[in-house]
């Protein structure tokens, strides 16, 4: 088969996620199935895959799905822990003394602590902590979930001290002998060229990411306002933009010099330390008269609810008194314990020693071995957490156990979703295309699998422009695979070679594999386990591919804007002019979108 037959038939089980998830609105309960079942076909039928490959490839997802369901337990453990104790009241009197307009809350809640905890854990978990903190301090689940996906961008190319940079640039590029003998050209070492692409990371990032806690604000009130309007978002221009520039600086400043582990852990961390105190003096914040509230409960729509909504927050017990500090200790704990985890390598080992990690070694004679340290999840630390709450706020045993009661119940209809998910992304990746009849007239494609396939083929189709296009593949890569890492893994490699085919040299060639990192970290935005895990936190289900279609915004925006500046910088016109032509055109396009806002809500009011 050609290049072009071959990724048509790559694209169908991404097409038929997209078609029932987004399209049809199907839950990702029933649409996640029929993608495994298409994935399984495809791979047995038409790529050649055998049997036992594509078995062991089933069980590595099963085993990957539930660890996530891990992550999402503990998380939803622990909001369940402080609201049961009475914590959560404090926590919310403590927000709304800081400002009680929902932009802000959600841009120190979502953007900038769920960064942090991006930075020292990653995979999925700032959502999975940020949405049901939201949602206990009163935001719609539908909007506490949105606004904790579009933050799956800026910080995750550094989520977990630097994973998808440390392992998944460093995996994919790393003794390549295209790559290597490159580097012997130029003189300079892999450590150095790893380097040089972080700094290309964080610079990108460091612009494009900037906007993001605008686009929360935006969205926020374009969907969750009676107006329907972008623009009440956007009159907190100020605070979003120094909010954003109090992340980014000392991001992009710690990448240049520290390199990929700590830029969103120490970002996020001093953006925190500057914007709180500012907040509480009124630096930056919208005018009294201009707070933005949700309206009152009886008439939020149906689709905003989550279970988590339902669920009255426990009357506080006036004999238990809890300090702010107290109340917000388990999270403390939390983000220090990730820390230590991913930092002190004797803590690492031991967390990972052989006694408490699970092997399954060549699964069905697949040649594929799946293990798992459920110490060193991130669930664990949120048990940890909550066990540290348990005892810090002296709970009833009574009331402890009903945490853990609704924590399960929680958890239990996303992970039918995440079972058959995370098994066919696992397929997806685990293709090699045989020989034989579908590889008879592209032989040089024999081995690649479906998200190379993809790759190539659009590698071909956008020559020259591939730099713009890279970005978008990324992103690609982390919406099958579940991951930026995996994405990275997956591409890094094909990325600098376009690149060099395309002409450009070595440290060009770098710019475009740090032009996929950044896509890689957007595309977390609509990675579907991400989707489905924030919204079992706050019991929000069925409603995966409506939060899909609302967060295609900021992720054509990133992506757009990401392969433009990449495109800017290779061919070296990237100068104050092209940084004033890319904010006109931004603020071109917002004005846009705020007066079609604007006329729609305007005519949905007019009578029929």
């Amino acid at each position: 088969m050609s290049l072009l037959v071959l990724s048509i038939i790559a694209l169908l089980p991404i097409v038929t996620i997209f078609v029932f998830l987004v399209l049809f609105n199907w839950p990702a309960s029933r649409a996640m199935p029929v993608a495994l079942v298409v994935t399984t076909l495809i791979a047995i039928f038409i790529w050649g895959t055998k049997a036992n490959i594509v078995a062991g490839a089933a069980f590595n997802g099963l085993i990957t799905a539930l660890e996530v369901i891990f992550i999402v337990f503990g998380a939803v453990l622990l909001l369940n822990t402080i609201k049961e104790s009475g914590a959560i009241h404090t926590i919310r009197n403590g927000f709304t003394t800081i400002s009680p307009d929902r932009r802000i809350q959600a841009i120190i809640i979502a953007f900038l602590f769920g960064s942090f905890i991006e930075g020292a854990s990653g995979f999925g978990t700032p959502a999975a902590v940020a949405a049901p903190l939201l949602v206990a301090v009163g935001f719609p689940a539908l909007a506490a979930v949105m606004v904790s996906l579009v933050i799956q961008s800026t910080a995750v190319s550094f989520g977990a001290i630097g994973t998808p940079i440390q392992i998944g640039v460093s995996t994919g590029l790393a003794d390549q002998p295209a790559v290597m003998t490159a580097l012997e050209k130029t003189g300079i070492g892999f450590p150095e060229y790893l380097l040089q692409i972080t700094t290309n990371i964080v610079l990108i990032h460091g612009i494009v990411g900037t906007l993001i806690p605008l686009f929360l604000a935006a969205l926020l009130t374009r969907f969750f306002s009676p107006s329907k309007s972008f623009r009440e978002g956007l009159k907190v221009w100020k605070f979003a933009i120094f909010a954003g520039l109090a992340f980014t600086i000392p991001y992009f400043l710690i990448g240049i010099t520290l390199g990929p582990e700590f830029p969103s852990l120490l970002g996020a961390l001093i953006s925190l330390i500057i914007v709180i105190p500012a907040a509480k003096r009124g630096v930056f914040m919208p005018n009294a008269e201009d707070t933005f509230e949700f309206p009152p409960r009886e008439k939020w729509e149906e689709e905003w609810f989550g279970k988590l909504n339902h669920e009255a927050a426990k009357p506080q017990d006036e004999s238990r008194k809890i300090s702010m500090l107290s109340a917000w200790m388990p999270y403390v704990v939390l983000a220090i314990l990730l820390v230590l985890s991913r930092t002190i390598d004797s803590f690492t080992a031991l967390l990972k020693h052989s006694a408490v990690t699970i092997t399954f070694d060549n699964m069905f004679e697949s040649g594929i071995t799946t293990a798992t340290a459920p110490l060193f999840l991130p669930g664990f630390f949120f048990i940890i957490a909550s066990l540290f709450g348990y005892l810090l706020y002296r709970m009833k045993p009574a009331e402890y156990a009903l945490a853990w009661k609704n924590s399960f119940l929680t958890v239990v209809t996303a992970g039918v979703a995440l079972i058959f998910a995370v098994p066919m992304i696992k397929i997806f990746l685990n293709t090699s295309l045989a020989t034989g009849k579908a590889a008879a007239d592209s032989a040089s494609l024999v081995g690649e699998n479906m998200p190379l396939i993809l790759a190539e083929s659009v590698s071909v189709v956008s020559g020259d422009f591939w730099p713009i296009v890279a970005p978008i593949v990324g992103a690609l890569g982390a919406f099958i695979a579940g991951s930026n890492t995996f994405s990275n893994m997956m591409f890094s490699l094909f990325q600098f070679g376009a690149a060099s085919n395309i002409g450009l040299d070595t440290a060009q060639a770098g710019i475009v594999v740090a032009m996929q990192a950044v896509g890689g970290a957007a595309g977390n935005m609509i990675c579907v386990h991400n989707v489905v895990a924030a919204s079992a936190t706050v019991g929000l289900i069925g409603k995966e591919g409506l939060l899909i279609r609302r967060v295609l915004f900021p992720l054509s925006y990133y992506l757009l804007t990401a392969g433009f500046l990449g495109m800017a910088i290779i061919h070296g016109v990237f100068n104050i002019w092209l940084l004033i032509a890319i904010i006109i055109a931004a603020s071109f396009i917002i004005k846009m979108a705020t007066d079609k806002s604007s006329l729609l809500a305007n005519t949905s009011r007019q009578p029929s």
